[in-house]
């Protein structure tokens, strides 16, 4: 039951951060007040209506009849403030960062010399086998 809410909750917020993250547009298209079309991946289909031709007239040319279409697009900004830059650190900061990364790497370098300490001495000199002499041998 523990391990099914621990893994429940990590999905939960991983899908919190995602979503509030994220960025995506709607666009819509309003024939009048009625919705003709909406879409969030594409360019949204119209109605034929906005292509009719605009009639001026002769007492007024300025004013012109408008097209009853309209388009709509409704923006949903996601937050960028999540990633820290590096160029928001310290001094201090920048001093810890270089000092554990040069302990870090140094940690797990090996030595590159295979020296023996014991080369300048002499083994010593073995006067008599002490396992012939007690008759003792290791199988």
């Amino acid at each position: 039951m523990k391990q099914f809410l621990h893994k429940s909750m990590a999905f939960f917020m991983a899908s919190v951060v995602l979503m509030t993250t994220s960025s995506f547009a709607v666009d819509v298209h309003y024939c009048g007040d009625t919705l003709v079309d909406f879409s969030f991946m594409q360019q949204v289909e119209t109605c034929g209506m906005e292509k009719a031709p605009v009639s001026t007239s002769c007492e007024n040319p300025d004013l012109a009849v408008k097209s009853c279409c309209t388009d709509k697009q409704i923006v949903k900004e996601g937050q960028d403030d999540l990633k820290v830059s590096f160029d928001t650190l310290t001094l201090e900061q920048y001093l810890f960062v270089a000092s554990f990364t040069y302990s870090y790497i140094n940690l797990f370098e090996g030595t590159e010399s295979n020296s023996i300490p014991f080369v300048d001495y002499a083994p010593p000199f073995i006067e008599r086998d002490v396992q012939v002499l007690h008759q003792t041998y290791l199988i």
